[in-house]
């Protein structure tokens, strides 16, 4: 573990984001820039610490995405702003709560932007930060779940433009959005740490930096990633990384 002071000399700014979400100066370097740097023991693997290889995500078809998620689980998310965590209820969305365990363990969701802000609706993410890696999945449909709860205030769901349409993308409630409930959004889970954490990413840039799903006007995200987002929208929070608490924790 590096001292606070190493980190302010080594990167400043890092060091500014992260003082916020650890303020008793303990700082675990495990991460730089929203990208792991692996604290495996030497000779470790990811098998080794139940995390996938990156390889991995370019094998949308590989058994491991199609995992069963247990009944109530966990999703833990470390990011620029802080921390939130989501418990999940299968019995809501089957297909959408297996989906999204298997997207968060196996590290989809490391580094992904928080790409669609808006202030008392919603906050969305889900575009890879590779476009290579999210040309495999942009198309890797799950089946549509019926509906069982109401969108309200932080409930979690999948983005679509068609209930059977549902890939990467997903959405936090930041208000009770129940009107959307006829359009098939399904929750499958629900903001229970942290709120005021989703409640504060950033949200200078409204719809300019990736909304439009529904409208096909993803493409400049879609076909940048990243890097298209650090050039034009500099500001947007990101996920340093999710993982899936074990139960002792």
């Amino acid at each position: 573990m590096w001292s606070p002071e190493d980190l302010r000399r080594y990167d400043p700014a890092l060091y500014d984001i992260l003082s916020r979400m650890y303020p008793d100066n303990h700082i675990p370097m495990d991460v730089y820039h929203g990208k792991r740097l692996r604290s495996r023991p030497a000779g470790a693997t990811a098998r080794d610490t139940g995390r996938a290889s990156p390889e991995l995500l370019r094998q949308p078809e590989h058994a491991r995405w199609s995992e069963r998620a247990p009944a109530v689980y966990v999703a833990e998310f470390e990011t620029s702003r802080g921390r939130f965590a989501i418990e999940v209820q299968r019995e809501w969305s089957p297909a959408g709560a297996d989906r999204f365990h298997n997207l968060v363990r196996n590290g989809y969701y490391d580094d992904g932007r928080f790409h669609r802000v808006l202030p008392g609706y919603i906050v969305q993410w889900g575009v890879h930060g590779d476009p290579s890696i999210y040309r495999l999945w942009r198309e890797r449909y799950i089946p549509a779940d019926p509906l069982t709860q109401s969108n309200v205030r932080g409930t979690i769901g999948f983005a679509m433009t068609q209930p059977q349409l549902r890939t990467t993308q997903v959405y936090i409630n930041l208000a009770d959005n129940s009107r959307n409930d006829p359009e098939g959004l399904a929750p499958f889970g629900r903001v229970i740490e942290g709120m005021e954490v989703v409640d504060g990413l950033y949200s200078g840039y409204g719809e300019q930096s990736g909304g439009g799903l529904r409208a096909g006007t993803q493409g400049p995200l879609a076909e940048g990633g990243n890097a298209w987002l650090a050039r034009e929208y500099p500001k947007l929070d990101y996920i340093i990384r999710a993982r899936i608490r074990t139960p002792q924790q």
